[in-house]
């Protein structure tokens, strides 16, 4: 099947915009089925928005702990356990240069 440009309207705004056959064979290798319903502009927008909000995401928990390396404190996005050293963001990242 030959693919050709097709002229979408967006459902967001209501103009008008152009479905290049790039795109479509991008959606295709993506195995996405759909044609898009937004504009580039919208989807960017709300992709920008779902992105500053989280998305449906759970604001995230974080813990206070004291970094194993410098004693200073550090907060993690996970429970820290007693067995297990925890590091401060500088000290994580110094310890990943050395590996």
């Amino acid at each position: 099947m030959t693919l050709a440009d097709k002229t979408l309207t967006c459902r967001e705004c209501g103009k008008t915009f152009t479905f290049t056959v790039g795109e479509q064979e991008f959606y295709r290798s993506k195995g996405l089925q759909n044609d898009p319903g937004r504009c580039p502009e919208c989807r960017a927008a709300r992709r920008q928005s779902r992105s500053a909000t989280g998305g449906n995401a759970r604001p995230r928990t974080m813990f206070q702990t004291t970094c194993a390396s410098c004693g200073q404190p550090a907060e993690v996005p996970f429970e820290p356990k007693q067995d297990r050293p925890v590091y401060c963001s500088a000290c994580y990242a110094k310890s990943k240069e050395t590996r």
